[in-house]
């Protein structure tokens, strides 16, 4: 009687393992083809750009000619459960021996030549996975974060290396209007391949919601270099802007405004951000006048913008990447267009100190040109130019490019 129950009940008990194991072996084999579709559905990427920078300024520098070839090849895979991830890798190398220009934090030709922040490198570009359902969407790993026009927080396109940031990152859209993002940052990846990144303790915020007028934007952008010593740099504010479309015409308007302290252990500072920029288009033409104040604070300290694109800002001639201690005023005029199935772009600035003295007071002017075309569908051309005129012990300076890129 035992041995007649020890056989019936062995035989549904070895079914049950069959099924079992045979069940998780259909299960396995469902994700690995969803694995495997994830990673065939995915895209891989190549960018070229070739481009050649000049610069003069009437300094003790030599003048400095740059030819450089940068390559950025990568890997998006589909998604799989709300799973993806990127992996971006980039190189920048010095073409036809034109490398007559200096890198100072990568020790290249110091002091010898006038700067072209253009260094040769190979490097992780981005490398993250991402978690995307319904509203929320979180990225952990090397990425690139821009936000509100790169004013405050961009990559850095411009340069042959461009920056990116190692943190995580959580934006949660839940409608049209309203977007929420937060990221945590630990190193900062700056433009000098990797002979000048920071560790840091950086927190952005930031949210925004769309009206039929504008875009109200809210932010706060809490910085820390990691290096021991008390040096965080906190920034609060808020900018609207939008469009109205008229019968032949369309203004456009923007407002911002900031404040910021700076501290350290033995120094606590504040200052002010202002922006407010008008403009219009009639018959293709868009003309944009525009008022930009980096207060300062009595002369000591000026609002600074660390994690910017700032070539993109105040000249395209960088001579102020590092707003002066009596703060800057950038009155701008811009006109732009399409001709010969091209785009251009013409901009004056005029520059004076906020806390200006009996010795800095008018800090110079500058003219930009820009002229950027495509053909063949898939190459870009473009050449610009731009010349500062030196005041309050500032020199002249003239730069020029031209590049063509292509990708696919």
């Amino acid at each position: 009687m035992q041995n007649t129950f020890k056989k019936h009940i062995n035989i549904p008990t070895g079914l049950l393992a069959v099924c079992c194991l045979s069940s998780s072996l259909l299960s396995f084999d469902s994700r690995a083809d969803s694995i495997h579709e994830a990673l065939a559905d995915g895209k891989a990427m190549v960018d070229f750009r070739l481009r050649y920078e000049g610069v003069e300024q009437d300094n003790a520098a030599r003048d400095a000619d740059a030819m450089t070839f940068r390559t950025r090849v990568g890997y998006k895979s589909g998604s799989y459960e709300g799973f993806s991830f990127v992996v971006e890798l980039e190189d920048n190398r010095i073409a036809l021996g034109q490398g007559d220009y200096t890198v100072g934090p990568a020790g290249y030709n110091p002091g010898i030549y006038s700067v072209i922040a253009d260094p040769e490198f190979t490097e992780l570009d981005q490398g993250f996975i991402q978690y995307k359902k319904d509203d929320v969407t979180v990225k952990v790993g090397r990425q690139v974060i821009t936000l509100d026009g790169h004013r405050f927080i961009g990559h850095v396109g411009w340069r042959q290396d461009r920056q990116t940031f190692d943190a995580a990152t959580v934006t949660f859209k839940p409608s049209k209007e309203l977007s929420m993002h937060y990221s945590y940052i630990n190193q900062r990846n700056r433009i000098f391949g990797e002979f000048a990144d920071l560790d840091s303790k950086d927190h952005l915020m930031n949210v925004s919601y769309k009206t039929e007028m504008g875009k109200l934007t809210g932010y706060a952008y809490l910085l820390e270099v990691d290096n021991g010593v008390t040096n965080g740099l906190d920034t609060y504010g808020a900018s609207f802007q939008g469009s109205v479309k008229l019968e032949d015409s369309a203004i456009s308007y923007h407002a911002e405004y900031a404040t910021q302290t700076s501290e350290t252990s033995t120094t606590d500072f504040s200052a002010s951000y202002l922006f407010l920029q008008l403009g219009t288009t009639i018959s293709g033409i868009t003309a944009k006048v525009g008022y930009e104040s980096l207060g300062s604070d009595e002369g000591d300290f000026g609002f600074s913008t660390p994690l910017a694109t700032l070539h993109k800002f105040n000249g395209w001639s960088d001579q102020f990447l590092g707003t002066p201690s009596q703060g800057l005023i950038d009155t701008s005029f811009s006109v732009a267009g399409k001709a010969l199935g091209g785009k251009w772009l013409a901009v004056y600035h005029s520059f004076n100190a906020d806390d200006a003295s009996s010795t800095v007071d008018d800090l110079g002017s500058e003219i930009n040109l820009q002229y950027t075309t495509s053909f063949a569908k898939k190459y870009a051309f473009g050449i610009k130019y731009a010349a500062y005129s030196g005041e309050s012990g500032r020199v002249d300076a003239d730069k020029v490019w031209v590049w063509l890129s292509t990708k696919f």
